[in-house]
């Protein structure tokens, strides 16, 4: 049967076919025959044989980013015992998050990855649904080809905009942006984390955007705490803003949202799942984290950020007397574009430890239990504490002290 028959065929089949106990089991969100008091009781990750740590690190994707709040978690669970179309869904909640941003439209998506793709394909299309079908092909359609960036800005992630068909133009003065501009110009890309990399800052840039009627877009991916970023950009008259979901937010990792212009939000929804044949439809966000990124971004405007930063303090402040303690160099400091928390860097000085950084990195994570990530470079060890669950400071400064003396000449 064809796809349309098979979906049409569904629509008109009676219920006839479930049996009671199936049919009660679905409703209690279990397979039928199946023991949920037992299911509980199992550990999946250990049966898996996967390793789990404390993260020290920070919210980095390769490490699953953040751990969901439980108001999150219900929030998915709730949903997840229900059926409902996607795109009343998508409507319903956009809404909702677009008020809490003070953006004229919003939606979740699969990423900040994906969002700055959806973003950039709706600058491209409009609303025009043969020229998303068209995506990334846009030679002979008549769309605009080329996103102005600043050269400290050009990076790798600006790949989610080259996924459009689209290419980078680099630029570094306002001057060089003048004359950049041209009929084929869609969109000027900004890059937050790396404000301070380019000459022209973010207020300047959508200004110069706007001068020219050419929509000006951002990345803020990774760049809450402060809650203000939230709306800062959309008051900005930023086009579309990017960001993702699942780290201080602490939404779902594989969510993150996009929100901005209406008509901007509105054309990117075109290419969007689930509408097919689209440079969007493998983005697909499931009921149950749209759902949860709208109660994550509640709850993470709701919450006492000035706490919470002196909590990671308090324990960065332990960190850093252990590792001065153990002979170590340190530099306490707060990040103020990106990954806005309370860090410490650790050098590992030569003349003092016998083992190398990427030795006592491994160490940490390998050479005793619990197991402890952090990150750093050839010689120092980087650490924060947003990702640790309470009382963690204590287990993660007993092991530092532990491996740095072991690792001390």
């Amino acid at each position: 049967m064809k796809r349309r028959e098979v979906v049409k065929y569904i629509s008109m089949a009676p219920l006839g076919g479930v049996g009671l106990t199936g049919l009660a089991a679905a409703q209690e969100g279990m397979p039928a025959g199946s023991d949920q008091k037992n299911f509980k009781g199992r550990d999946l990750l250990g049966e898996l044989g996967v390793k789990v740590f404390i993260n020290a690190a920070g919210t980095y994707t390769s490490m699953t980013a953040s751990l969901m709040r439980p108001e999150t978690l219900e929030a998915i669970r709730q949903t997840s015992q229900h059926f409902v179309m996607i795109d009343e869904l998508q409507d319903k909640v956009g809404e909702r998050i677009a008020a809490l941003t003070h953006a004229e439209a919003a939606v979740v998506t699969s990423g900040a990855f994906a969002a700055l793709t959806l973003g950039m394909a709706g600058i491209l299309t409009g609303l025009d649904p043969a020229k998303a079908k068209a995506l990334p092909r846009l030679e002979g359609t008549g769309m605009k080809s080329e996103v102005i960036c600043q050269k400290g800005h050009a990076m790798g992630y600006n790949q989610a905009l080259t996924n459009t068909g689209c290419r980078i133009v680099v630029v570094e003065t306002e001057d060089d942006v003048r004359k950049a501009i041209n009929e084929r110009t869609a969109a000027m890309h900004f890059l937050n984390i790396l404000e301070d990399q380019g000459q022209i800052k973010a207020d300047r840039w959508v200004a110069l955007a706007n001068e020219y009627k050419i929509p000006a877009t951002i990345d803020i991916a990774a760049d809450v705490p402060p809650v203000s970023n939230l709306y800062r950009f959309n008051e900005l008259g930023y086009a579309f803003v990017a960001i993702s979901g699942g780290k201080a937010m602490r939404g779902p990792q594989s969510a993150g949202l996009l929100m901005g212009k209406k008509d901007v939000i509105a054309a990117a929804r075109l290419s969007m799942f689930p509408r097919g044949e689209t440079i969007g439809r493998g983005m697909k966000v499931n009921k149950e984290e749209i759902v949860g990124m709208w109660v994550a971004v509640e709850e993470f405007i709701r919450i006492d950020h000035a706490a919470l930063a002196a909590k990671y303090q308090k324990s960065i402040n332990m960190f850093d007397a252990v590792a001065k303690a153990a002979g170590a160099k340190t530099r306490v400091f707060t990040p103020t574009l990106g990954n806005v928390t309370p860090t410490i860097d650790i050098t590992i000085d030569k003349s003092v430890f016998k083992k190398t950084a990427d030795e006592i990195r491994h160490d940490l994570m390998h050479g005793g239990d619990p197991a402890v990530a952090v990150v750093g470079g050839a010689n120092n060890l980087g650490m924060t504490a947003w990702c640790l669950k309470d009382g963690e400071d204590r287990i993660v400064a007993k092991r530092l002290k532990e491996v740095l003396e072991a690792a001390k000449a």
